[in-house]
């Protein structure tokens, strides 16, 4: 039963949606590796810089509520593909805007656009492939995240001293996205519910979000995401201008050692922890959890040390914080594919929309401007201690370094609400099976 609920087209659509995954997190990226210069021209705090980040990611968690409902009674092909044009538009007209508040207005904009990927491109996998293959799909999908991040850290310091301009990139980011956009309107969906081992009914559900906050293991899993997604937007924000400032390493070598530490780590995490997290559940019902609990314990050591050690050899900071950061991608794999297996087929985008909602309003919203307010706390702390009147970039520096020792702080939470969510997953697989099981096996796959 398990070979034959697979789609026919699972792959080459898992391809397509990997590939507008990783444009997703390329044009998300390019404000955080471009910001020093955007902050010299407009002479902005950090707090400010903070705002540009939190911003997106509020307007990006308010809008996932009513698109992922949309996700889960609608086109899931159209939602996706006109996200994509709009969110790929919008991105070519941020290298056009002339102040903050116009960068800030069109960052809140793409927010929106991509806010109607996720939830449903997350419904997609979860009716493509069965169970068992799951993690290894959204290890695929999520590849997107750190290709990407490291497309973006790699080629936009190269783009901004090409053509002497911080705009350049936005533009060029734009391109593939309009492309892609365009297959999207193509793709053939399968039917909800087509990879499970039950016909899944069709009759609306009510109340859904509360049907999806009920679940104990679920509320546990938006706790970890929200802690997480702090510190990983935290890091997205605030990697490359600290190493400018406190390493100080010229943009583009600070832009590709962020690539090593957040997109090459990645591949190998997300490739790897995929295969290992599928074959640790097969043994055991929570097994997938506790190996993400354990990933966090070495991330946070990791990343606390390459923090806390202060100016070390810029080598070994970036190869102590790249192993944190490499065991910390295990959270993805083991998470979202945890939230398939206590939720039924035909709430999965209304509950992937409540975790990104969880996700971005609390924690990558939260993020980037708690660090940007401490950042310029400390900097001003470190001025006073110096006995001097005049802010200068080195207690700019020191300021925004010690404000990052709170990523480590964040992943250890995240650990915690892993534990406790791998207690009580499988009860609430076992309950989400039982809901189903007494419904008529499902007929083979059949694409619409």
């Amino acid at each position: 039963m398990q070979n034959s609920t697979q789609a026919e087209n699972a792959w080459r659509i898992l391809f397509l949606l990997f590939l507008a995954n990783l444009f997703n997190f390329y044009d998300r990226a390019i404000p955080a590796i471009i910001i020093e210069p955007i902050r010299l021209e407009w002479s902005l705090s950090d707090f400010q810089i903070g705002i540009i980040g939190t911003a997106f990611t509020i307007v990006y968690a308010i809008a996932g509520l009513p698109l992922g409902r949309m996700a889960d009674t609608g086109s899931r092909r159209k939602l996706m593909g006109w996200g994509l044009a709009v969110w790929s538009g919008l991105t070519a007209a941020n290298g056009l805007v002339g102040s903050f508040w116009g960068f800030l207005a069109v960052r809140m904009g793409i927010g929106i656009g991509e806010a109607s990927y996720a939830p449903a491109a997350n419904s997609l996998i979860g009716d493509l492939f069965p169970a068992h293959r799951r993690a290894r799909a959204m290890g695929i999908f999520m590849l997107g995240l750190p290709l990407g991040l490291l497309l973006a850290f790699f080629t936009t310091g190269a783009m901004v001293k090409a053509f002497d301009s911080w705009r350049a990139p936005f533009f060029i980011a734009a391109v593939p996205g309009l492309l892609l956009a365009i297959f999207m309107f193509f793709i053939r969906e399968p039917q909800r519910g087509a990879a499970e081992s039950v016909r899944i009914s069709q009759e609306k559900i009510d109340k859904p979000i509360r049907r999806v906050l009920a679940i104990p293991t679920f509320g546990w899993l938006v706790l970890a995401g929200l802690s997480f997604n702090f510190a990983t937007y935290a890091c997205n924000s605030f990697m490359v201008p600290m190493l400018q400032r406190y390493f100080l390493l010229p943009l583009q070598q600070a832009a590709v050692a962020t690539g090593l530490i957040v997109g090459v780590t990645g591949l190998i995490g997300l490739t790897l922890g995929g295969w290992i997290a599928d074959k640790v559940h097969q043994r055991y019902a929570s097994g997938r959890l506790i190996f993400a609990a354990l990933s966090l314990i070495v991330s946070t050591a990791t990343t606390g040390y390459a923090l806390h050690a202060g100016r070390i050899e810029i080598g070994l900071f970036i190869g102590v914080f790249s192993v944190g950061w490499l065991f910390s991608y295990n959270f993805y794999t083991c998470v979202y594919t945890a939230i398939q297996d206590v939720v039924e087929p035909r709430l999965r985008a209304t509950a992937m929309a409540v975790f990104f909602a969880g996700l971005y309003l609390l924690g990558g919203g939260l993020g980037p401007v708690v660090v940007g307010l401490l950042s310029d706390y400390f900097s001003h702390a470190a001025m006073a201690a110096a006995g001097v009147g005049q802010m200068t970039e080195v207690f700019k520096a020191d300021g925004l370094h010690d404000a990052m020792l709170l990523i480590p702080v964040a992943l250890f939470l995240t650990l915690l609400f892993l534990l406790q969510a791998s207690r009580s997953f499988a009860k609430d697989a076992e309950r989400m099976k039982a809901g189903m099981a007494a419904n008529e096996p499902l007929m083979p796959a059949v694409t619409a």
